[in-house]
């Protein structure tokens, strides 16, 4: 009843204005039923103020806690002793050293076709063994060759008796036309003389021009016969060449590959597919690039008498091979920003292969008294290289240094380190700046060292607390830290 009266109490009090405060002053329970919705609602806001806080204060408790258990584990707590492994800085002389990866390629390549055409009636090797030059790989059947051979013979001979036939001519006519000259010569005399007439004197005089025409054309002929004769000649050299193709020899030393045609085969002249290939292996090339940034270094150091060129097979690092720079490319790849070098090795043993992929070494100088780390010992930031320095009080220390070349297994300190201070190589996870650490094979002799006074104190705490005693070895083996 009293919730009804509140309820419609605004409404009557807005409607009726005056009269109805007056109404409300003189009965006090209307007065209080409207003050109760006001009363739950201050106390709702009290609850929800108070349920945040509790929120707040429990996640600031669980932030608190799994802060400091993840702190331990991450970086080992400044309380905690590290166990590392560690090296000292050293000089030394370093070799300054280019790096690459090359390819390597034949100083000879030949693909064997055949040039003439027939049948294949022996293979004189086994694919993949090595000749020497003018070694027999083919042999072809020659008889068709032969017969055109002693055919063409046959014509030259025959242009060469026609040639003696014409010279033979030429010099019957030549003593004919020399009788008649001998005449003409006599038969002037005796016209001069009168016994003869002029008549018999002019015959004389045609025949003798008749009788050297005759020669002159004897010999045009003749050397008709002569030019048919060197074209007779020249088709026996042809044959004899043809002839040559149907036996094939190793142009140069080298290895056989692949063999494409086996004897009875029929081959045909210049086939797409050759019938093998054949590779020069000793001396061989390896081909790579360089970054152009290093061209100036290498033609700098190229002339010295260190500089060294090492070729490396992947599988086989232990013998690597030595070759000799003899090409710089003289145009730099604007695609790729590289210049293209070839090395040559001897190869004697055969260990390089054409195709192979190898890593490649140039060895350019000696850097003498470098500073050098083993190169685990140096970290990788996102903008800076750093190691952990072991100061004199068993912490460590972050420190940035500037990396030069890397030498097998060191790696130059171009700025940053000093000789003689000492690095760790090892278990850099769990370190942080101004964490306390150990050598690996230092931490059971330090518990033994002085952990006997540690369990002293902790005998004593054995009468009263058992568990004194291992508090007492765990502040002995700290002890024997610093």
């Amino acid at each position: 009843m009293e919730e009804k009266i509140s309820a419609e109490l605004p409404n009557r009090s807005t409607a009726a204005g005056g009269p109805a405060r007056d109404k409300l002053a003189n009965n006090p329970s209307q007065v209080r039923a409207s003050d109760k919705p006001k009363a739950n609602k201050t106390r709702a806001r009290i609850v929800q103020i108070v349920s945040v806080l509790v929120l707040v204060l429990l996640l600031l408790l669980l932030w608190r806690f799994l802060g400091n258990q993840s702190a331990p584990k991450a970086a080992g707590g400044r309380g905690e002793v590290v166990p590392v492994e560690t090296a000292l800085v050293t000089q030394q002389d370093v070799p300054l050293q280019i790096k690459a990866i090359g390819n390597v390629e034949a100083l000879s390549t030949v693909a064997v076709h055949s040039q003439v055409e027939g049948t294949l009636l022996r293979v004189g090797f086994a694919p993949g063994q090595e000749v020497k030059k003018g070694d027999l790989l083919f042999a072809i059947d020659s008889r068709p060759l032969q017969a055109a051979l002693s055919q063409a013979e046959a014509n030259l001979l025959k242009s060469m008796a026609s040639v003696r036939q014409g010279n033979d001519i030429v010099a019957k006519d030549e003593a004919t036309a020399n009788n008649s000259r001998s005449i003409v010569n006599r038969d002037a005399r005796l016209i001069e003389a009168g016994v003869i007439s002029r008549e018999e004197y002019d015959n004389a005089l045609a025949k003798l021009q008749s009788d050297e025409a005759t020669v002159r054309a004897d010999k045009s002929a003749v050397a008709n016969l002569q030019a048919a004769q060197k074209a007779e000649q020249a088709a026996v050299e042809s044959a004899r060449v043809q002839l040559s193709y149907t036996t094939i020899r190793a142009p140069f030393t080298g290895k056989t590959g692949n063999l494409a045609v086996t004897a009875g085969n029929l081959v045909r002249a210049n086939d797409a597919t050759p019938m093998v290939t054949i590779t020069s292996e000793a001396p061989i090339y390896v081909t790579f690039s360089v970054p152009e940034s290093d061209l100036m270094r290498i033609r700098q150091y190229a002339a010295s008498t260190s500089f060294a060129t090492q070729v490396v097979i992947p599988g086989d690092e232990a013998n690597p091979a030595y070759g000799k720079l003899s090409l710089v490319d003289n145009t730099v790849d604007t695609a790729t920003g590289t210049v293209r070098l070839k090395a040559t090795c001897q190869n004697d043993d055969h260990r390089l292969y054409p195709g192979q992929f190898v890593n490649l070494v140039l060895t350019l100088g000696i850097q003498s008294g470098a500073v050098v780390v083993p190169s685990q010992a140096v970290q990788i930031g996102q903008d800076k290289s750093f190691v952990y320095v072991v100061k004199f009080d068993s912490t460590v220390e972050m420190r940035v240094i500037k990396t030069g070349a890397i030498a097998d297994t060191m790696t130059v300190i171009e700025d940053g380190l000093k000789p003689g201070e000492q690095v760790v190589t090892d278990g850099q996870l769990r370190l942080v700046p101004g964490a306390k650490v150990q050598p690996k094979g230092q931490g059971g002799q330090g518990n033994r060292g002085q952990g006997g006074q540690g369990n002293q104190g902790g005998g004593q705490g054995d009468q009263s607390n058992p568990g004194g005693g291992q508090g007492g070895r765990r502040s002995g083996g700290g002890n024997s830290n610093q």
